[in-house]
């Protein structure tokens, strides 16, 4: 159970405050609400029914500074995750994106940046899904880790390009 004045991480959504509760009648129903505000995106906010398990299940608490710092530490301990299947690999991947797990996503980030050296190397580029895929799952962890360690993102990508950078 999650309350008001909160932070979570929400799904794809990245790092968000809870600003309160709302109740809202649908078709004679009273469905509670938490309303969430993304701490990068003030003016954007979000729903999510106390009721529905499934959406509940995407917010969980964010990193402490000591387990970002940490989950930057195990960028070479990462498991890579790859499927050589497109439509597999795809899959694989939003379903990792949904739970956005740290761990996970670390994973996905580091495997399709080795993966994008690797095509520059030969002269191509990403599939646009892998690259899609990238940009997404690079983008809630950078939210993550720089609310996590009180940083600016770009301060945040840097740290994480350093690590990734130092991969074979």
């Amino acid at each position: 159970m999650f309350h008001v004045g909160d932070t979570v991480l929400y799904g794809t959504q990245g790092v968000c405050k809870i600003e309160g509760t709302e109740e809202n009648d649908l078709g004679g129903n009273t469905v509670e609400y938490y309303v969430l505000r993304p701490v990068f995106d003030e003016n954007a906010k979000i729903y999510v029914p106390m009721n529905n398990q499934m959406l509940l299940s995407r917010m969980r608490d964010t990193l402490t500074d000591q387990e970002a710092r940490r989950l930057l530490d195990s960028t070479s301990d990462a498991e890579l995750v790859w499927n050589e299947d497109d439509t597999l690999r795809k899959q694989q991947y939003q379903a990792i994106l949904s739970r956005s797990m740290e761990t996970e996503l670390l994973s996905v980030v580091k495997t399709l940046y080795l993966h994008q050296k690797e095509q520059k190397a030969k002269g191509k580029n990403l599939h646009i899904s892998d690259e899609n895929i990238y940009k997404q799952a690079k983008g809630i962890l950078l939210c993550e880790l720089a609310f996590a360690m009180g940083i600016s993102q770009e301060e945040a990508e840097r740290l994480l390009m350093s690590c990734l950078s130092k991969q074979k």
